[in-house]
């Protein structure tokens, strides 16, 4: 949990950075910087990435404190992380290169995620 945990906080760093530097220099970076993450929703601007910032913070405390509404919000936010690269999946499969590796990886990092969360013997601990 804490592994899964740490990557929220790690995600939401990030998002926060982003959107602290974007609101100091607007013309510092695209917002497609945000993309791996957001998934289309950096083009709502830096708002939204201090909202999913702090989503993934919250969600992340419920994880290391073992709540249960924040293995069932990882498993959301996975699964919608799935369907969400399903476009940029099949874009990249046109041809073998880094993108489809990366990618990839994104797809089978969730899958496992919600894997891991699934098992019954994970579910137990949460209650």
């Amino acid at each position: 949990m804490v592994a899964i945990a740490v990557l929220f906080f790690a995600a939401s760093a990030y998002l926060t950075a982003l959107a602290i530097i974007w609101f100091v220099n607007p013309d510092a970076f695209p917002l497609s910087l945000a993309g791996p993450l957001l998934n289309g929703l950096e083009l709502a601007g830096p708002y939204m990435f201090l909202i999913c910032a702090a989503v993934g913070i919250i969600v992340g405390i419920g994880l290391v404190r073992l709540n249960n509404y924040a293995r069932r919000a990882t498993i959301l936010i996975a699964v919608a992380g799935v369907v969400m690269l399903i476009p940029k999946m099949s874009a990249a499969a046109v041809d073998i290169s880094a993108s489809l590796f990366i990618v990839a990886i994104q797809v089978i990092v969730r899958v496992v995620i919600v894997w891991y969360l699934w098992q019954k013997w994970t579910a137990e601990e949460f209650h």
